[in-house]
């Protein structure tokens, strides 16, 4: 099977900058979220539709950046 109708987008949560990649596999949709820099993944989810693996994996990914502490840098 070949990856299809493959999207990539970013937006803000929470005041981090995330990449949302969706595409999907057969008959299932899959979503992960990355943090924009560094790069790191943060969730992934699957759904029957596109909206429902991108929901959910946001739900996963707005609770970790909750929790995500920040310190403040010297300028």
């Amino acid at each position: 099977m070949k990856p299809e109708e493959h999207s990539r987008r970013e937006q803000e949560v929470g005041g981090w900058r995330i990449a949302i990649e969706t595409f999907r596999l057969g008959e299932t949709y899959h979503c992960t979220i990355s943090n924009v820099d560094p790069g790191a993944r943060l969730a992934r989810a699957e759904g029957s539709t596109r909206e429902e693996a991108e929901r959910r994996a946001l739900e996963k990914a707005e609770r970790y950046l909750a929790q995500t502490r920040r310190f403040p840098t010297g300028a």
